[in-house]
């Protein structure tokens, strides 16, 4: 039964409707409700450590949200919202705006994107096109802006001092004005943002961006730090990936889990194809000296399943903050340089190329997930396509709605490859659970098997 209840008004996105807006919002609010209300829930439960996905799904069973329409606008009200969204009964600025941020990104990418069917979501290049439409309605394509963003990726459950390393990271970005984009959660997702706001704050920098870029299957169990302040919602996981890449201008890879090892073969995968091999694109992989074994063994993984072509690509940093400020600022120097020669976009990597396998959204149930080629009966990119399929069914197992359900109702999930594959991926994930690298909450049980192929 709804008690008690909240009206909160937008401050930023979405203040300016009119009632014909309003109420498509709120026909289209009907059919996604239970994606809307759990998007919010996690927008305002934010700073919960919790990636525990039942115990969450009983936090929030009497939180709800419901459109209201008044001749000034939209008024959402919110029935048992967490105490701690609110500061002396007023919802803390940062948490409202990510709020709206959710509406705007969920409904229209249902409302304007999906369901009308503007863009044929089987054709590579018309999904590129959406995920341009859903970034610039997001006001995260900046024309006035030089190459600048670097995405961070790495793991949400992480010990204190690679946390700090990561801030340090992000600190020495910020001290050359560049910008910050990640995954928009905890850990290896926040640190960079604060070192970078420290940064920018001594530089005397008032516009830094700090911008998530998420989407619902993950947020719930990883909430939008406080840092974040451009919040994107893509609709799905391989969308999200797609605008990591074309809008970064370099990434830092840190120590993570499986959903870094995922990110990590997206890119890689892209960035082998043989169109895209001449694009300059720095990639930094670093983390702290006691997390250097772990990088090691990433690092063999790559070797052992796409080789050296793969390993080109990128650069291994250890226990060193500066060096990885520097190489990313001379790295991005070289990409606006070939962007203004080859008249590119800076807001958007028209020009790297993906192959569909990237981009179509994968199902992780337990009969895809076993017919995975996890061979080398195939180009390198592709398996790394495949590859990263592998691993984004184990952060679905692990801790997303769905996949927890499904590991709950069928068991792990069987993964099936060459003996030399299923070593390195045995070898990766045994590290990740020895260094704790897979749930921030509870103990571990693993969502997947793995097993030779016959001889």
């Amino acid at each position: 039964m709804k008690q008690g209840y909240e009206l909160v008004h937008p401050k930023t996105h979405m203040r300016v409707l009119s009632r014909y807006e309003i109420q498509q919002l709120k026909q289209v609010s009907a059919t996604t409700h239970d994606l809307v209300r759990r998007c919010c829930y996690a927008i305002l439960s934010a700073g919960n450590m919790n990636d525990n996905y039942v115990e969450i799904e009983g936090e929030y069973q009497h939180f709800d949200v419901e459109f209201q329409q008044e001749d000034r606008g939209l008024v959402l009200r919110l029935f048992n919202p967490p105490a701690t969204a609110f500061v002396d009964n007023r919802m803390i600025r940062g948490v409202r705006e990510q709020l709206f941020s959710v509406l705007r990104d969920v409904l229209y990418s249902q409302g304007s994107i999906l369901q009308p069917q503007q863009f044929d979501l089987n054709n590579g290049e018309d999904v590129t096109n959406a995920i341009f439409h859903l970034l610039r309605n997001a006001s995260v394509l900046n024309s006035d802006h030089s190459p600048q963003l670097v995405v961070c990726w790495g793991g949400h459950s992480i010990p204190r001092s690679e946390y700090e390393y990561c801030k340090e990271v992000g600190y020495h970005l910020g001290l050359r004005g560049l910008d910050i984009g990640t995954g928009c959660g905890p850990g290896a997702m926040k640190g960079p943002m604060k070192g970078a706001a420290i940064g920018h704050a001594k530089q005397h920098i008032r516009t830094g961006r700090y911008i998530g870029i998420t989407e619902p299957g993950i947020i719930a169990t990883e909430s939008p730090n406080p840092i974040v302040n451009e919040l994107v919602i893509l609709p799905d996981i391989e969308k999200r990936l797609e605008a990591f890449v074309r809008m970064a201008h370099g990434i830092v890879i840190f120590p993570g889990g499986p959903g870094t090892a995922e990110e990590l073969l997206y890119l890689l995968g892209i960035l082998m194809h043989p169109r895209n091999q001449r694009l300059p694109f720095p990639v930094v992989i670093s983390g702290p000296r006691e997390t250097e074994p772990y990088l090691q063994a990433i690092d063999r993984f790559i070797s052992t399943t796409l080789g050296d072509i793969a390993r080109r690509r990128y650069q291994i940093v250890i226990q060193d903050p500066e060096t990885v400020g520097q190489t990313m600022a001379m790295g991005i120097d070289n990409v606006a340089q070939y962007r203004s020669v080859h008249n590119d976009a800076y807001f958007f990597n028209w020009q790297l190329h993906i192959e569909p396998e990237f981009q179509q959204p994968f199902e992780p149930t337990h009969k895809n997930m076993a017919a995975l080629n996890l061979t080398f009966d195939q180009p390198p990119h592709e398996l790394a396509a495949n590859l990263r399929r592998a691993f984004s069914g184990i952060v679905a197992g692990n801790v997303k709605a769905d996949g927890v359900k499904r590991v709950a109702a069928h068991g792990p999930y069987q993964l099936k490859g060459d003996a030399h594959i299923m070593k390195g991926m045995d070898e990766l994930l045994s590290s990740m659970i020895q260094h704790g690298r897979m749930k921030l909450s509870g103990q571990y049980v693993p969502c997947y098997e793995l097993a030779k192929e016959d001889s």
